[in-house]
């Protein structure tokens, strides 16, 4: 489940696959055992509220540019694979199909992690992204697509589907928006479809997570009445806060992604 925003984060590479990033959701009870996060729950995309900030990106004179990633990424918009630094995959192909469409692949050791489409409207005020995302266990295939309006004007001497763009909503497979908490003493596990698990305690301590995208540790604690803050850290750096927070068979995730300090929120249901 934390796939979606972290996807979103990556600005296009992976902003999708998840949009639902969004975190270990639980909410400790008073007796610190907390036995209403037991169980399978969902993510319901028609009630995510994205945070306002744009995501922005440009092709000009054969070069991607991806200004809002962190660091920024320049590939040559060539079609072949280029390396990319401190990132969670190895390479980035990017390349215009044509005048509407931008296809973005990125792999892993070879392997193709994703490999997604950005087709901006005719009049240029909306951009359709498509992707697909290929989990490391080699679980079926999420896919995802995200509708964005335009922010701001369209840039003067750059392919069409360049500029600065805002998350309106987003449709996934549901192996994407899809987690399974169980709660054990203190410690708390996590599995998805997708292969994504971890075994962590309530004290904050960083935890190894095994098939996730973007983060390889993360650390669970109390953060007030019926409340747990998650955070999760790739190389050591922190790249993700969420807040989770469970009533009855409700579940809302106040997910700030880092560091650009985007927040948003995801309501999830109790399903099983």
């Amino acid at each position: 489940m934390k796939k979606l925003e972290w996807f979103l984060a990556c600005a296009f590479f992976l902003t999708a696959a998840l949009l639902t990033s969004a975190a270990t959701r639980t909410a400790p009870s008073a007796n610190g055992t907390d036995t209403a996060l037991n169980g399978t729950w969902k993510v319901d995309a028609a009630q995510t509220k994205f945070s306002p900030k744009p995501y922005a990106f440009y092709i000009s004179e054969g070069w991607y540019h991806c200004t809002t990633c962190t660091p920024e990424i320049v590939v040559k918009a060539d079609g072949t694979d280029q390396a990319v630094p401190n990132e969670p995959y190895d390479t980035l192909s990017v390349k215009a199909v044509d005048d509407q469409t931008i296809q973005a692949i990125g792999k892993k050791d070879g392997k193709v992690l994703f490999d997604e489409t950005r087709t901006v409207s005719k009049d240029g005020k909306m951009l359709t992204l498509k992707e697909t995302s290929h989990p490391e266990d080699g679980s079926a295939p999420v896919t995802t697509e995200v509708m964005y309006k335009r922010a701001g004007l369209v840039p003067m001497g750059v392919q069409p589907a360049s500029g600065d763009w805002q998350v309106l909503k987003f449709n996934q497979s549901s192996n994407g928006l899809t987690f399974t908490y169980k709660v054990n003493g203190d410690e708390v596990t996590m599995t998805d479809p997708t292969g994504e698990t971890f075994t962590a305690k309530l004290d904050g301590t960083d935890t190894p997570v095994k098939g996730a995208y973007g983060f390889d540790t993360i650390s669970l604690k109390k953060a007030g009445p019926g409340t747990i803050e998650e955070t999760e850290k790739r190389n050591g750096t922190v790249v993700d806060v969420s807040k989770i927070t469970v009533h009855g068979r409700i579940m809302t995730i106040e997910d700030t992604s880092k560091p650009s300090d985007r927040t948003s929120t995801f309501t999830a249901h109790k399903v099983g």
